[in-house]
């Protein structure tokens, strides 16, 4: 299904360019100000960044996805673009990440947020290829967005605007994600282990911190017993860098046939050791793509109340469809709501039914 042309985040909307973008457009791109990295990246000249822009537009009417354009959902001025273009090469293809913020808008996070979110849509809607950044490492705030939106190191590249004596971009490649029915027995462990380092984190995996690492291998072995007889799909996403395993999700079908619609979403978990870098946002985004290939309509998912993952599902389309008042007991005393979110994959709306 392809996904909406018009997206909002906490602070932008973002829409495929027109026509009435063309002089901000140029603007933009001929700003010397937001080109200090690199003065000879900036288009030479407004006919130039012209071009650029009608580049964009064609892209979009060819693949159906681009380059946006950035509004600011408070002011309604457009402080930048950013997107993905799928570039082929001798060595394959892959989809680019994009970014340029206005002057004035620089210093805000707003790169971050682009960033995100563009790597969070390719993640769910995008053709399966590798998403990559290319960044100077002197641009040291592009390099601290890549990092900061899930995306790590892999390897060099020249570029061909590059001067001959300027040095080579970092590329930067978001992580992968694959559905699994089978562990083979290293990813097992590092599933196993990546669990209960996330409970031990405080994580609302099922446990509570510090619970025995035999108890969370019988719960993993019982998982895969559901995947065995066909209930239960794995959702694991993997390093760019060295195909570690840095987060999992499972898709749980239920034994009714009424329900085959939808799915419940459990335990979601990435690694601890790298929160703050979008890597969950990242694993929902695969995690509806793999749900969309199964033909799931619906996803539920539970939240342990006083965690705060209410407001991150909340960022990834889902709503409070229920809530059992104190059902889970963490501790003595410790009561906390059992919540039920849920999100639509197929664009419709939640809506209740009006009857008894």
């Amino acid at each position: 299904m392809p996904f909406a042309p018009v997206v909002e985040t906490a602070r932008l909307t973002l829409r495929p360019p027109t026509s009435a973008d063309r002089d901000q457009w140029i603007a933009l791109h001929r700003d010397p100000r937001t080109y200090w990295h690199a003065p000879h990246a900036m288009s030479a000249s407004d006919e130039a960044a012209e071009e650029f822009f009608d580049a964009s537009r064609k892209h979009w009417e060819e693949h159906g996805f681009g380059f946006w354009v950035a509004r600011s959902r408070e002011r309604g001025d457009v402080i930048g673009v950013c997107g993905l273009k799928e570039i082929t090469g001798a060595k394959g293809a892959f989809l680019n990440l994009y970014y340029r913020l206005t002057f004035d808008s620089l210093g805000r996070g707003l790169g971050k947020e682009m960033s995100r979110t563009s790597a969070a849509h390719a993640a769910e809607f995008l053709p399966q290829l590798p998403v990559r950044a290319l960044v100077k490492e002197i641009n040291t705030p592009s390099v601290k967005t890549a990092l900061g939106s899930g995306f790590e190191r892999v390897g060099i590249r020249r570029l061909n605007d590059d001067l001959p004596d300027e040095p080579p971009s970092t590329v930067f490649e978001a992580p992968r994600t694959e559905a699994v029915t089978s562990f083979d027995a290293d990813t097992r462990e590092q599933i196993l282990d990546l669990w209960v380092r996330t409970n031990d984190a405080g994580g609302a995996v099922g446990f509570i911190p510090g619970a025995p690492r035999a108890d969370v291998d019988a719960r993993l072995s019982a998982a895969e017993g559901d995947m065995d007889a066909g209930m239960r799909v794995a959702v694991v996403q993997r390093s760019a860098a060295d195909n570690r395993v840095l987060g999992l999700a499972f898709l749980s079908e239920g034994p009714n046939p009424i329900l085959s619609h939808g799915r419940w979403v459990y335990t979601v978990m990435t690694d601890p050791d790298a929160r703050g870098r979008n890597l969950g946002r990242l694993l929902m985004a695969g995690t509806h793509r793999v749900a969309r290939d199964l033909g799931v309509e619906i996803l539920s998912l539970g939240v342990r109340s006083g965690t705060g993952t209410s407001q991150f599902y909340e960022a990834c389309g889902y709503h409070e469809s229920g809530r059992v008042l104190g059902a889970i007991r963490v501790a003595p005393g410790d009561e906390r709501d059992d919540i039920t979110m849920t999100r639509r994959l197929d664009q419709a709306a939640l809506t209740p039914d009006a009857r008894n």
